[in-house]
């Protein structure tokens, strides 16, 4: 459906707020705390540097001006292994919004999953797995004091009578081609031949929002669709308040023309648990056109993943190629690399260090964790199916 969120959106490598002065800060102490400090601008620019695209900007400022603790909500199917786009960067996102005050709701969606036909529909595996998401996000560094971990199975259990009606409603509100057209959320296409149960996904995505009271939407731009559905059922009860759709950026695939990474695809991934070694060669083999910035994986795992976490990037090389710079913002970056100043080659080594620095943590804690390693063990003898 035409519709008029589903405007053109900017380039990737487009600059978001400057807010590194907050987010440096968002990097310590008590998450609460440091929200009362902050002004409204300030927080508003903190909660909107998280998502390429906001719908709706001024209604965002509303809600952090008239309540102290938004709720925000994300989810995630558990069907594999974690790459850092949905490791280090959620972890980048979380934070932030937990310094604005922010309470996240993360929705590990096991009964979506089991929809979806992940790891075959086992719901055991799909458990397991959701074990995995969790420990990763703890160990890269989240901070959990404002974070719920619900799992929809339980929840949706627990508070039955509330949330089938919900579900109905919007199903009986929506045709099924508009339903159809929502199918990007799980990975699909409209040409895909759907299960029943892939029909109605979305119609519990949509009540997912309703159900964990958020005031905001806090995915990837892959979910919009089913977002914009939400603020569309809002016209039909006539609701006021709808949902901000606050949608993250989508990291791409090491490789030429991967739009997002794929956790069934090791040559598209960083996993959360590699190796040195394995992140080495990864980025070494990793598509990374000379002076070409549009559509360079590279540059954007350094603007959404390591400035977001250094706030800087440092390369290291001989003084005949230029000698050692510590670049402070992207757009200085950017004018080097297209100018040739800055090469792939002095690219590629800082990029592997700077990830395998924030990546430690999380190998340390498998490592000497018991229950951590048998848990990553038993995630990686699972083959994950489409």
């Amino acid at each position: 459906m035409a519709n008029a969120f589903e405007a053109e959106q900017p380039s990737a490598l487009d600059d978001a707020p400057d807010v590194g002065s907050i987010t440096l800060a968002a990097s310590s102490s008590n998450s609460q705390a440091e929200a009362s400090l902050l002004s409204l601008e300030e927080r508003f620019a903190l909660v909107r540097s998280v998502g390429e695209e906001c719908i709706q900007e001024d209604e965002l400022r509303i809600l952090l001006e008239k309540k102290q603790n938004p709720i925000c909500y994300d989810g995630f199917e558990p069907s594999g292994r974690m790459h850092i786009a949905q490791g280090v960067m959620k972890t980048i996102n979380v934070n932030k919004l937990t310094s604005a005050g922010c309470t996240v709701k993360i929705w590990i969606a096991d009964w979506f999953a089991q929809l979806n036909n992940k790891m075959g529909g086992d719901l055991k595996k799909i458990r397991k797995i959701g074990e995995y998401l969790i420990e990763i996000w703890k160990a890269a560094g989240m901070k959990t004091e404002r974070v719920e971990f619900l799992w929809s199975s339980n929840e949706i259990n627990s508070r039955a009578d509330e949330y089938w009606p919900l579900v109905m409603d919007i199903a009986r509100k929506n045709t099924l081609p508009r339903i159809v057209r929502c199918c990007q959320i799980m990975g699909r296409n409209e040409q895909d031949e759907l299960t029943a149960a892939q029909i109605f996904y979305p119609c519990m995505q949509c009540a997912d929002i309703f159900f964990l009271k958020a005031d905001i939407c806090q995915l990837g731009m892959d979910q919009r669709k089913v977002n914009v559905l939400a603020r569309e059922y809002c016209d039909d009860i006539k609701r006021k308040n709808k949902p901000i759709i606050l949608s993250h950026h989508m990291l791409p695939g090491l490789q030429q023309g991967q739009e997002k990474m794929s956790k069934s695809d090791p040559s598209s991934s960083i996993y959360m648990e590699d190796e040195e070694a394995e992140v080495n060669v990864k980025i070494k083999k990793a598509y990374c056109p000379p002076k070409i910035v549009e559509g360079n994986p590279c540059l954007e795992y350094i603007k959404y993943i390591i400035f977001p976490w250094f706030h800087k990037f440092e390369v290291i090389r001989q003084e005949e190629n230029g000698g050692n710079k510590i670049f402070d913002c992207m757009d200085e970056l950017i004018s080097d690399y297209e100018s040739g100043a800055l090469h792939p080659a002095d690219v590629k080594p800082a990029l592997s260090k700077a990830l395998n620095e924030i990546l430690q943590p999380v190998r340390d804690h498998f490592k000497n964790s018991k229950e951590a390693r048998e848990l990553l063990k038993t995630v990686k003898a699972y083959r994950v199916s489409r």
